[in-house]
């Protein structure tokens, strides 16, 4: 009788214990997906604000509602078809974060590739305004010019500041969004050369001839610094592509060996290690090889 009371006693703490273990799993999981609606919310709303104010930038008009939806068509389905292809975990997450960072990555590049354009283009824009107010024509007609005979990007950029004058924006206010849109030391001396004149007065024309030839010496001092570091340029990406070279042919060679870095978590674990050094290693060749003017 007692043997009985206890069997009793004990399924039923059994199944009381496995009833609060199943009541507080579906609390959790019912915080953890009000909380995940919560991010994806935040998250949808930061992406789209951010991507369409970045894009809009540089001139890339898109749906960022469509942006967000191939973003996140990318950030489940690329480590999904990884760990089909691996069966790792480890490889899974590298690519999970690879991806993530991917749209960021891409981003500064296409803005630094923009930006470098505009740099080579404005000693032409600026000896272009500074003929126009040499001949008798006003500023507004000398931006006007380098709109119509300038090419992209830097005629988008004049197109934008012409066009937020017409509509009564004020000039400090354009200049000023312009500033914002293309932080180049070299554009600033440019902006800061139409401030003063306007506030001051002056020749501007013969200030932005000159500024326009100061600007194509250091051009042309910044492409002899270039065909000099070259060499070391390249040291450094031989240098990187040489380790995964030799990996690629060890692979072809032993690759029943060399399969074991990819689906053990110690050769993951390598594979990470000599991902990071050889980062680091073309990081530091290239801040050596890398000299501002």
């Amino acid at each position: 009788m007692m043997e009985t009371l206890l069997n009793l006693g004990t399924e039923t703490l059994f199944w009381l214990v496995l009833a609060t273990f199943f009541v507080c799993c579906a609390i959790a999981a019912w915080i953890a997906s009000k909380k995940g609606e919560v991010f994806w919310g935040e998250y949808q709303s930061v992406f789209m604000e951010t991507s369409s104010a970045n894009l809009g930038d540089m001139f890339l008009f898109v749906d960022t509602k469509q942006l967000f939806v191939f973003n996140m068509i990318a950030i489940i389905t690329i480590p999904l078809l990884s760990y089909m292809m691996f069966g790792s975990l480890i490889s899974s997450a590298i690519i999970l974060v690879i991806v993530m960072f991917l749209p960021f990555w891409l981003y500064r590049r296409m803005r630094k590739k923009r930006l470098s354009q505009i740099e080579k283009q404005l000693p032409d824009a600026l000896i272009m305004i500074s003929g126009t107010l040499a001949a008798g024509g006003s500023l507004a007609m000398a931006l006007d010019a380098v709109v119509k005979d300038q090419p992209a990007p830097i005629s988008q950029e004049f197109m934008l500041f012409t066009r937020e004058q017409r509509i009564g924006l004020e000039f400090e206010k354009s200049l000023r969004n312009m500033e914002r849109r293309i932080p180049n030391p070299d554009f600033l001396m440019f902006a800061s050369a139409m401030k003063i004149s306007r506030e001051v007065g002056g020749d501007l024309g013969e200030v932005l001839n000159t500024l326009a030839e100061t600007l194509r010496r250091k051009s042309a001092m910044e492409g002899k610094i270039e065909s000099l570091t070259a060499q070391g340029k390249m040291q450094g990406i031989v240098m990187t592509g040489l380790p995964l070279m030799v990996g690629g042919i060890l692979f072809l060679i032993e690759p029943d060996a060399m399969q074991k870095m990819f689906t053990t978590n110690i050769g993951w674990i390598f594979v990470s290690a000599i991902v990071v050094m050889e980062a680091l290693g073309y990081f530091f060749i290239s801040k050596v090889t890398t000299i501002d003017v």
